[in-house]
């Protein structure tokens, strides 16, 4: 056994080692994305298969084909990456599962880098499957390694909802280094089973609303719903995931108030709960996100005529959206306790005297070749009337000023179909599609497909910096690489697209201004569906060797900044200034710039 100081994120990782997984695949989305990660870093030996797929429906239906061959497999994601991936596990929740099925959905309240607060819980009850919901690091090792299990003992895939703090926080775990796969027994053919049809879903379906209450039965007893307090108590804390974690510290040396963990919160353990309120006259309950339990717990006390006051999102004693805090949680058990609160008194110990850090909007990096393909097509399109659909990914940072180029952001893939819509409402306009690498093999190629066959007319942009930039840099069908290690044929997007009947595709290097003007002005005089690949590499994945400076030919213009806002270059009095820890020496400032009074030098 060996003890380690982990994040959460690989400690559900080695947790699910431990628990003899064979299959870890997935798509990158924060929170999540350090699951796969971790898996592939110490899978020394191959014998686990790992890999980024190309999105989280084909992972899921990975996972599945695994699965019924009796072999364990994990299935990870983000909150959002589940609405893509829902059409198959809404269907194998009716099917059923062999070896342990275990997708980690990872919650973003906030939201801190999501496009919305989605609840994995939520899912859990529309899929009629189970959901654990860690509160800790050490929680969610031992936790992901019971998700196996009970997937195996009740034959159903099952959801389980670590939440960015649980993921991004650390904490030592000891764990079994030698930890081996589980032995695959293998597909054994029974189409009965496996092959989903109206009356086999009809059945199963019945089968399920009978198994549920016999799984939350059974959760009435899992170690990880605790009960703490003393018996009498006539008030009482319920609470899951980070917020269990929050009241906890709050209540450690109190009695006098009970503190009730869900960790199971579908199906929900009704008899622990009724068991832990005997002599309960109020409880205060603590989420974040939907207010899932608090409604679970009031149709449970509705159900069995049981008269307890209960408070939360819906009586306004907890906020309706947002990320808990340990000190917002304090406050609010302060209040259902009774306890005083000191109004404007000094900040605890441990919060120190700090001021807090200036707001700082996310921006692209110094050098990012994103920058150039949006301030190529500004250009270029700036005396024509344009529409400029963005994507999900580094890219959509081109909404800042001075850029500006993003209109639309719906959701993965949808700038490319968004714009056909646009197109279909003003064909007059230039519609432009912006979309990653990583992205166009995701979720791009289907609204392509589309825009071809509808003959729509529009400028698809495929940001091409060789990896999954935002996410964490991590290999995708076009980088050459996999998640086991082995160098694999690069999946041409140029060919791609060729073959799926576009006939003018251009790539061109965006860090060279001219030629990328020339390419969008060549596309947008041309009907159809044209493409153009600005192919440069992020700016991460290399150490510059280049760097940009100032020389004396700068008036103080300042266009260089009023243009591209780049984060390198400021001013300094009258003059520009560029910080050379920073610059990558990408030179679009200098060709930018109207006095050629920046030049490129070796570091």
């Amino acid at each position: 056994m060996k003890k380690e100081y982990v994040m959460g994120n690989q400690a559900i990782a080695l947790g699910a080692m431990a628990a003899g997984v064979n299959l870890a695949c997935g798509y990158p989305g924060t929170p999540s994305s350090e699951i796969v990660d971790t898996i592939a870093k110490r899978n020394k030996d191959k014998a686990i298969h790992v890999e980024w797929s190309i999105n989280e429906k084909a992972a899921m239906e990975v996972a599945a084909g695994a699965s019924y061959a009796g072999a364990r497999c994990l299935v990870t994601m983000k909150m959002m990456g589940l609405n893509v991936a829902s059409d198959a596990l809404m269907s194998l929740a009716y099917v059923g599962v062999e070896g342990g099925l275990v997708v980690v959905s990872a919650d973003d309240p906030g939201p801190i880098s999501s496009q919305t607060e989605q609840d994995t819980r939520l899912f859990a009850k529309y899929c009629r499957i189970p959901v654990f919901d860690p509160s800790s690091v050490e929680e969610a090792y031992e936790m992901i390694q019971d998700a196996f299990e009970y997937s195996e003992k009740y034959k159903t895939p099952v959801l389980f909802r670590p939440t960015t703090r649980i993921d991004h926080a650390y904490a030592s775990i000891t764990y079994d280094e030698n930890a081996k796969p589980k032995e695959i027994p293998g597909f054994v053919k029974n189409s009965k089973r496996f092959v989903i049809f109206p009356r086999l879903s009809r059945m199963n379906h019945e089968m399920i609303e009978k198994r549920n209450p016999a799984i939350g039965d059974d959760f009435s007893d899992y170690r990880f719903n605790k009960y703490q307090g003393k018996e009498g108590n006539n008030k009482a804390v319920l609470a899951g995931g980070a917020g269990y974690a929050y009241a906890k510290e709050y209540l450690q040396d109190r009695t006098d108030i009970s503190l009730i963990g869900v960790a199971t919160p579908h199906p929900f353990p009704e008899r622990f709960i009724l068991k832990s309120l005997e002599g309960v006259e109020e409880v205060l309950v603590v989420e974040e996100l939907f207010p899932y339990l608090e409604e679970e717990l009031l149709k449970l006390l509705g159900t069995n005529q049981i008269k307890i006051k209960v408070l939360g999102k819906h009586t306004g004693n907890s906020p309706l959206a947002g990320e808990n805090t340990a000190e917002q949680t304090a406050r609010e058990i302060a209040l259902f306790a009774g306890d005083e609160i000191a109004e404007g008194s000094d900040p605890p110990a441990d919060a120190g005297y700090m001021p807090a850090p200036p707001m700082r909007p996310p921006v692209l990096c110094a050098g990012c070749p994103h920058r150039a393909s949006f301030y190529a097509v500004k250009q270029a399109m700036k005396d024509r009337k344009a529409n400029f659909s963005g994507d999900i990914g580094c890219y959509t940072l081109g909404n800042a000023m001075p850029l500006d180029m993003v209109d639309t952001c719906l959701c993965m893939g949808a700038g490319i179909t968004m714009a056909q819509g646009l197109h279909w409402t003003d064909s007059k306009t230039v519609n432009f599609a912006f979309v990653g690498d990583s992205t166009f093999f995701a979720s791009g190629m289907t609204g392509i497909a589309n825009a071809v066959y509808n003959e729509a007319d529009m400028i698809l942009c495929v940001l091409d910096n060789s990896t999954t930039a935002m996410t964490g840099h991590q290999p995708h069908p076009g980088t050459g690489m996999n998640m086991m290690g082995d160098v694999v044929n690069k999946i041409s997007i140029e060919m791609i697209l060729k073959g799926m009947g576009i006939e003018k595709v251009l790539t061109v290097d965006p860090l060279d201004l001219e030629a990328a003007k020339k390419a969008i002005t060549e596309c947008a005089d041309a009907p159809g569906v044209k493409a153009i690949i600005f192919k440069s590499s992020c700016v991460a994945l290399f150490k510059p060797v280049e760097k940009c400076v100032i020389t004396d030919k700068c008036i103080g213009c300042k266009k260089c900044i009023r243009e591209i806002g780049c984060p390198a270059i400021s001013a300094e009095g009258k003059k520009v200034t560029i910080d050379a820890s920073m610059c990558t020496g990408c030179t679009l400032c200098a060709q930018v710039c109207p006095m050629g009074a920046i030049e490129k030098e070796v570091r």
